[in-house]
């Protein structure tokens, strides 16, 4: 693989897929796998990696980035979150192998050069714990600096996720099954021997303090889930209280519109005619009448018309010249 890489490429195994074990028991040390990132030396100048998941919430990554110097090493160690492990078994005990073998989980591994100036700046990897917040903060902004530039030299590594559930009777391999007629006091017994720091083996010591390092894992993983679900029902609760805010507030507008509202009043010069215009058409009546009875050609016309005539009294006045 060394010699198909690119000069800005680390070397990454596993190359093609990551396994996770899912087993039944309270303990999780199955359940997360394992990366090995080498700096090939093919070039002199540091390389900074990055690991991102299309499952974020699912998956604890530590650590996420990093910068690796000619011939160092780092081992990624990749956490399967214990809730999501429940779903995945419980997926399978309803479905069987199909439920595992259709997961869309995948890993991307990027890596790019550095320059001179931010490696020295950078801890090495034997004083790893000097590695502070800030620093992290400026490898982040170096990331997006080169994702930004054109024609940036970065490699890309994307890896599958398969899940496989571990038989039941290997959950305690090497191990026969405690014997149901043992006394409690034999019990009781292993447990404080288990408990006591001082009378522990070295490897003992080490077997506690993984499972130690283990409930811690699970511990922080509960937390951020927990969090982030308390963010959602926040931002859920606070839409709704504006949703029903403006509810009531449309409500009320409406209820006021029909209690407190005047309806409009009818136009009366629309609804008849008016007093002043029935004296206007009058006053011209008056005039005309005037200005007619004067012109005697006018006269002789409307006597001529029977209605008219007896509505101004022409007959009257015939009738009493005869």
């Amino acid at each position: 693989m060394a010699n198909k890489l690119p000069p800005h490429a680390l070397e990454i195994s596993p190359e093609n897929v990551l396994q996770f074990t899912l087993t039944r028991s309270n303990s999780n040390k199955n359940e997360r796998s394992e990366m090995k990132l080498r700096h090939p030396g093919s070039t002199g100048k540091a390389i900074a990696f990055k690991v991102k998941t299309t499952q974020p919430r699912r998956y604890l990554v530590r650590p996420n980035q990093g910068l690796l110097r000619p011939g160092e090493e780092e081992s990624v160690v990749i956490l399967l979150v214990d809730k999501d492990r429940k779903v995945l078994l419980d997926s399978y005990d309803q479905l069987g192998d199909s439920a595992l073998e259709n997961t869309k989980d995948k890993f991307l591994v990027q890596s790019c050069m550095v320059e001179d100036e931010f490696t020295q700046r950078y801890p090495s990897r034997a004083n790893a714990a000097q590695v502070t917040r800030e620093t992290l903060d400026a490898l982040t902004s170096m990331w997006n600096i080169t994702a930004g530039k054109n024609g940036a030299q970065i490699f890309n590594l994307k890896l599958q996720v398969k899940h496989s559930v571990e038989p039941e009777s290997a959950n305690n391999p090497g191990m026969s099954p405690a014997p149901t007629s043992a006394p409690s006091s034999s019990a009781s017994a292993q447990q404080h021997q288990a408990t006591n720091v001082e009378a522990m083996t070295p490897e003992q010591m080490f077997v506690e303090i993984s499972a130690l390092r283990r409930k811690y894992d699970e511990l922080v993983s509960f937390s951020v889930n927990l969090t982030a679900e308390r963010d959602i029902l926040n931002n859920t609760l606070e839409q709704t209280k504006r949703d029903l805010n403006r509810e009531i507030a449309a409500r009320m507008a409406l209820e006021n519109g029909g209690t407190t509202g005047t309806h409009p009043q009818p136009d009366p010069v629309k609804g008849g005619t008016s007093f002043f215009t029935i004296i206007f058409i009058a006053l011209i009546f008056l005039f005309l009448g005037i200005k007619l009875s004067q012109n005697d050609q006018v006269i002789k016309f409307i006597e001529g018309v029977p209605l008219m005539s007896s509505m101004l009294g022409f007959v009257d006045n015939v009738q009493q010249e005869l």
